[in-house]
């Protein structure tokens, strides 16, 4: 291997062929130590007799079964590998719609049964309101099942989806009728407006207070109208009785369940008699409400539904004072409070209290159902009230 090859030229070669390129000695060298050494470091070894004498007995150790599964470890290790592999490939195959399913629940958790994050209440909350009344249902409306609790006191209710308070009054937009501008057209309608909201949404009104704003709204001209509404808030009686235009609860009795009256109905207007625009309102409010006491939970609902016919008439031409209105009729209905009683509140009944003051006289009525017209007589008698 330390021969150092010959610079002759190399057999068949002929002239313009250019010689191989010499070494110098000592690269040479070098070159043919490591290459013997590598050689021996790979060349196959004998094992020692020692060795062969301990390979002998363990197969034969085997052979007799005196050995544990698993003693070459070689095999054992590529099984235990293969396991891994396996266990890897099937994580990687699950990891995919996992991963996907954790996003989901990310973007949606109200898709999880039993609702762990506690968004069920939002869920619920979250019910699309109906559009605004423009004309006479032809249905009386449905609900789905449900019993009020604090949480949701419209639940059962068809009130659920209507809107809350002063949002459910919306104005028609306002036209010149007769000698009256669109201006005093729209003013009609906006005096009508505060009237039944102070009137029936003001909390201060609910808690018995005196209906400032919707009194001042009223032609100082009908003394005989408001002498009769000062004397129903200051001393109410069967003659007096202030719930034929205000709604009042007792707060000694019931407090409200929430901030929240639902309202709904529709207001139209036209040309009146004697220069005037006659306008109508027809609205019912839902009032949730429980016991006095801090610690009640039982939640009921008053019904109240409201009809009011006004007018305005032109300054110009009448004795009338500018900018308020003439009440025509006030009628209402009321669903859920006690009979015959005159106290000036309104008194709900709760399921498991039973019925107060005098039983019910009338038919049996759906207070949410507003196809119907109310007695004009102002005479309707009390009855029993389908469902609250």
């Amino acid at each position: 291997m330390s021969d150092k090859p010959s610079e002759e030229p190399r057999p068949g070669s002929g002239e313009g062929v250019e010689p191989s390129v010499s070494l110098p000695d000592d690269v040479w060298e070098k070159f043919a130590a490591d290459s013997e050494r590598d050689i021996r470091a790979s060349a196959p070894k004998e094992p020692s007799a020692r060795a062969r004498m301990v390979t002998e007995r363990l197969r034969a150790q085997e052979a007799r079964g005196e050995l544990p599964q698993g003693w070459r470890t070689g095999a054992d290790l590529r099984e235990k590998n293969g396991r891994a592999a396996r266990r890897r490939r099937l994580w990687a195959i699950l990891g995919v719609p996992v991963a996907i399913a954790v996003a989901v629940v990310a973007m949606r958790p109200s898709l999880l049964p039993g609702d762990p994050f506690g968004k069920g209440h939002q869920e619920a909350a979250a019910v699309p309101p109906l559009p605004a009344e423009t004309a006479a249902p032809t249905a009386p409306p449905s609900s789905d099942p449900g019993t009020p609790t604090l949480d949701e006191p419209f639940a059962g209710s068809p009130a659920a989806r209507w809107a809350d308070g002063e949002a459910g009054i919306v104005l028609p937009k306002a036209r010149a009728v007769g000698a009256l501008s669109a201006d005093q057209v729209a003013q009609a309608l906006r005096q009508t407006r505060k009237l039944l909201i102070d009137a029936n949404l003001n909390p201060a009104t609910l808690r018995g207070g005196r209906p400032a704003d919707a009194l001042a709204v009223i032609d100082p001209h009908q003394t005989e109208l408001l002498t009769r509404l000062n004397t129903s808030l200051r001393k109410p009686d069967k003659g007096h009785d202030p719930l034929s235009m205000f709604s009042r609860f007792d707060p000694a009795e019931v407090r409200p369940a929430g901030e929240v009256v639902k309202t709904r109905g529709r207001m139209t207007f036209k040309a009146g008699k004697a220069a005037s625009v006659a306008v109508h309102a027809d609205y019912t409010f839902v009032y949730p409400v429980v016991g006095a006491d801090k610690d009640a939970r039982e939640v009921t609902r008053t019904i109240v539904r409201r009809v009011l016919d006004v007018k305005l008439s032109d300054p110009s031409r009448y004795q009338v004072t500018p900018g308020k209105i003439t009440v025509l009729r006030y009628d209402e209905a009321i669903g859920n409070s006690a009979c015959d009683v005159y106290d000036g509140y309104l008194h709900p009944q709760f399921p498991s209290s039973g019925s107060t003051g005098a039983d019910p006289s009338g038919p049996t009525t759906d207070p949410y159902d507003r196809r119907r017209n109310l007695d004009l007589s102002g005479s309707e008698p009390c009855g029993t009230t389908a469902r609250v």
